[in-house]
């Protein structure tokens, strides 16, 4: 089992990392923000990912939605210290397959993570009939992405940082600012993404950002 790692804390990444290899399984690498973590997840094709919520500049819901736009067949668990329902609810909507909480003891952990290879869900105890109660709510199952997504381009990763800027409310001035780009060169990005998502302006690239959270940091 292949496993990308990811994380905004290098201590608690770099334990994390030395526990699974430890245990047997192959860390094929690890990311600092949701932004990095879809760039390692195209460039190094991982089965799992362990996936922190709270992260700079993209976090870990918005990372998952977009990660299994592309990569519909990637297991994504989410591995966090937030027992809040909203963001194990959204996390479902997103398409995760599990959600692990940081303070689960170490066995347990490494137990509901080796489940993934039975085909089952990874759930911290108290959390199964939440997300039961949540997909009956929602009548559907995790892994679903937002219809029509299919149909759209990847970004790359310099247009998902140039359209999660903009989607906080940042001038193309203070965008350029914030990347060391020209405000000609952040008009360009939006040029593209506006193709690439089938989109018709800026309005609805804003839009669809809130939609896909990237303007939650």
């Amino acid at each position: 089992m292949k496993v990308l790692l990811v994380d905004d804390h290098p201590l608690f990444l770099d334990g994390l990392k030395t526990l699974l290899t430890v245990r047997g399984l192959e860390v094929v690498g690890t990311a600092g923000d949701g932004l990095e973590a879809l760039e390692k997840a195209r460039a190094l094709k991982p089965e799992v990912i362990l996936m922190d919520i709270q992260m700079p500049r993209i976090n870990g819901l918005a990372a998952t939605r977009l990660i299994k736009t592309e990569q519909p067949g990637v297991k994504i668990v989410m591995l966090t210290m937030s027992e809040n329902e909203e963001d194990l609810y959204e996390a479902i909507k997103s398409g995760a397959c599990g959600y692990l909480l940081k303070a689960d003891e170490t066995d347990k952990f490494f137990e509901q993570l080796l489940g993934l290879m039975r085909g089952e869900a990874p759930l911290s105890p108290g959390l199964a009939s939440r997300v039961l109660e949540e997909f009956a709510r929602q009548g559907r199952v995790s892994g679903t992405v937002e219809q029509g997504a299919e149909e759209e381009e990847p970004l790359t990763p310099r247009q998902i940082e140039v359209l999660t800027l903009v989607a906080q409310g940042l001038t193309y001035k203070e965008v350029g600012a914030k990347l060391f780009l020209a405000e000609r060169t952040i008009k360009y990005h939006m040029g593209e993404i506006i193709e690439r998502l089938h989109l018709k302006n800026r309005r609805q690239v804003i839009d669809y950002a809130r939609r896909m959270k990237l303007e939650r940091k």
